[in-house]
């Protein structure tokens, strides 16, 4: 699906739709149960599976996630797959070869199964920015498969970093203990701080998947009032449309 970029603060961002789809059975609740207290007005929820590429005026490239990954990706068990962002890539003429930043705002397999194929990082000349935190907390497959393969590659920050030239990340737990946001400008790509519009409206609701519901709720409705300060724009990784002015 085609998304037109944005420019802010000298950098052009460019959503990138790796797939569209409901969530499979296998974890597929209600909405009311998957944002208990909300009143959502369609149960159905299809999400727009966004990651995101960022070239700034040296023409470096970062790229905000990397989506679901091929037909054995671990998200094959709910998620639509394969995701199709190196068509995406391709399509703005980029090859993962090109991607020199790759950030992961989390270890989930929607968000990050892309960055590796074959036991074999995609991008293979990129450096991998993940917060302390999501490294510590990892175990089982999501080791073995992820951060074995990307171990060489792996740039591990704490907090707020400056991880390209207008690009910062900023640790905001709750989804995950290591879940991060990037910023560039006046924008944030939320990654899974934010998952479904009710949480705009409300972000004390929770969602059931958060790994820490209450440290999620404080992380949003605090991260939301920030940006709602300063009138920011969000870049989301699962709404419709992937930009919204707060």
């Amino acid at each position: 699906m085609k998304h037109s970029p944005i420019t802010v603060s000298g950098v052009e961002v460019t959503p990138l739709c790796d797939a569209v789809g409901p969530m499979g059975p296998a974890i597929r609740l209600p909405l009311a149960e998957m944002f208990p207290g909300s009143d959502p007005a369609d149960d159905q929820w299809v999400l727009h599976f966004h990651c995101y590429l960022l070239r700034d005026g040296a023409g470096r490239l970062t790229l905000v996630d990397t989506g679901i990954g091929g037909e054995d990706s671990p998200a094959a068990g709910w998620a639509p797959v394969p995701g199709v962002l190196t068509d995406e890539l391709a399509a703005v003429g980029v090859t993962p070869a090109d991607i020199g930043t790759v950030v992961l705002t989390h270890l989930h397999s929607d968000h990050a199964s892309g960055a590796v194929t074959g036991g074999r990082p995609v991008f293979e000349n990129a450096r991998h920015v993940l917060q302390r935190a999501e490294v510590d907390s990892a175990s089982g497959a999501v080791s073995d498969l992820l951060l074995t393969p990307l171990k060489d590659q792996l740039h591990v920050v704490e907090g707020q970093a400056e991880i390209a030239p207008g690009i910062h990340v900023q640790h905001t737990p709750g989804h995950t203990p290591g879940h991060q946001i990037a910023r560039v400008g006046d924008l944030a790509i939320t990654g899974d701080l934010v998952l479904h519009p009710v949480q705009l409206a409300d972000p004390g609701i929770h969602y059931v998947y958060d790994d820490d519901q209450e440290t999620a709720a404080r992380t949003r409705t605090e991260v939301l009032a920030a940006l709602r300060a300063e009138r920011a724009t969000i870049a989301t990784a699962h709404f419709s449309e992937p930009f919204m002015r707060l």
